[in-house]
């Protein structure tokens, strides 16, 4: 991937230039103190709507008995979630000039998610697709404008790049028509080929021109979702917990549960949060192949909260599924989760063997846990808190190694 220049720090498109519209110029890479904005945290919040909709059919298709289909659909589904988020995210972190027209087409985005919404139920139990591939629609028909005003605005490579993104977007939607017409079999294979095509317009767009999107704000995006995804997998699963309790009377078979699940979501929050990312990301190689990785991040944390309702249900009797598969809805989303963070964000800032092997150790431990029935949850829990104290305590053992060994020479 080739780079160009950086465009001066504070384009007169950038937020605080008077007039209610303003041209869409990108914003310099090194701008300092650039942190999300309003409309960006309401636009996560809106989104995470979604995914609580997938995260809920998920349950119920696991819970009776469905979940091959279920885990597809949800892929299916959750991807379509993702892109658009991840497409305005790093939009916003190169263009965003907060006048009056690119907050209303944001609004409008917004809004194609929650049509996308609306139709996760349909989705799921009569494999309709059609409300889902509307929200969608609605999404990336907003970031093609958004994109068609950037290259109104730029010239030369820069304006290359803005077209191949407006037209590649506009493109891949004939393509998501597949999921509405084509025979239900037909579907997986249709939504496999889009997907690659839609991951492959960034990386096509960007030969000619490099977006300047800001590592420290990117970083900062999503690690705010990841945190509004947890947090909904936490609500999720109190509820769950709370619902048992109330109509079962069941606090001995459900404690164990409730207790796993929080120290796994905790761990989770730990691990994520440990090592500030924004400093490997330099460049668009490294970028992409982050920012794609989080497709597993995001949908595997948010699993996480379905598996605990499942586990729930299961416990309670209202699932019609086995315990070693209600297990295994909780277990393979954890560690699915670690061996994923670990590739994308661990595995840079850890020193030596023992420390790299903390994260994928820790996994197989988890998925081992499966098969301990009734505590599979709450196994799974201690083990993901001790992987967290020990690699702090690895962590602390190296840093006093190096004080020490540097302190002489100071």
């Amino acid at each position: 991937m080739t780079s160009s220049p950086t465009p001066a720090p504070s384009p007169p498109g950038a937020p605080g230039s008077r007039g209610p519209l303003r041209r869409l110029t990108a914003r310099g890479r090194d701008e300092a103190h650039r942190v999300a904005s309003p409309l960006e945290l309401f636009f996560d919040l809106c989104f995470v709507v979604a995914v609580a909709q997938a995260g809920m059919q998920l349950v119920h298709a696991v819970a009776e008995g469905h979940a091959g289909e279920g885990i597809l659909n949800y892929a299916m589904v959750f991807f379509a979630i993702w892109w658009a988020w991840m497409n305005f995210t790093w939009f916003a972190s190169a263009y965003d000039n907060d006048d009056v027209l690119y907050r209303a087409v944001t609004l409008v985005q917004i809004a194609g998610v929650l049509v996308l919404a609306a139709g996760i139920s349909q989705a799921f139990e009569d494999h309709d697709f059609l409300v889902v591939w509307l929200g969608y629609v609605i999404m990336r028909l907003a970031m093609s404008a958004q994109w068609l005003r950037v290259a109104r605005s730029s010239h030369g490579t820069e304006r290359t790049t803005a077209r191949r993104y407006a037209g590649g977007v506009l493109l891949c939607q004939v393509g998501w028509l597949g999921l509405v017409v084509l025979p239900e079999e037909a579907r997986p294979w249709a939504f496999l080929v889009m997907a690659l095509l839609e991951m492959c317009v960034p990386v096509y767009a960007e030969r000619a021109f490099t977006t300047t999107w800001h590592p420290h704000h990117i970083a900062e995006r999503y690690g705010l979702f990841t945190i509004i995804v947890l947090g909904e997998t936490i609500a999720a699963a109190t509820v769950a917990v709370k619902t048992g309790i109330d109509e079962n009377d069941a606090l001995g078979e459900l404690l164990p549960i409730a207790a796993g699940g929080l120290l796994i979501i905790f761990a989770a929050w730990w691990i994520y949060f440990v090592v500030p990312i924004h400093g490997h990301l330099r460049s668009n190689r490294q970028a992409f192949l982050w920012g794609y990785g989080h497709y597993i991040v995001f949908a595997s944390a948010a699993a996480i909260g379905a598996g605990l309702e499942v586990a729930v249900e299961q416990a309670v009797g209202k699932a019609h599924i086995s315990t070693l598969a209600a297990s295994a809805a909780v277990t393979l989303p954890t560690a699915l989760y670690l061996l994923t963070v670990w590739a994308l964000h661990a595995r840079h800032f850890k020193i030596g063997i023992a420390e790299q092997l903390i994260l994928p150790t820790t996994a197989l431990l988890v998925i081992l846990c499966t098969f301990l029935g009734d505590w599979a949850v709450l196994a799974s829990g201690a083990v993901s808190a001790l992987s967290v104290a020990t690699g702090v305590t690895l962590t602390s053992r190296t840093a006093f190694r190096e004080h020490k060994a540097t302190r002489p020479a100071a």
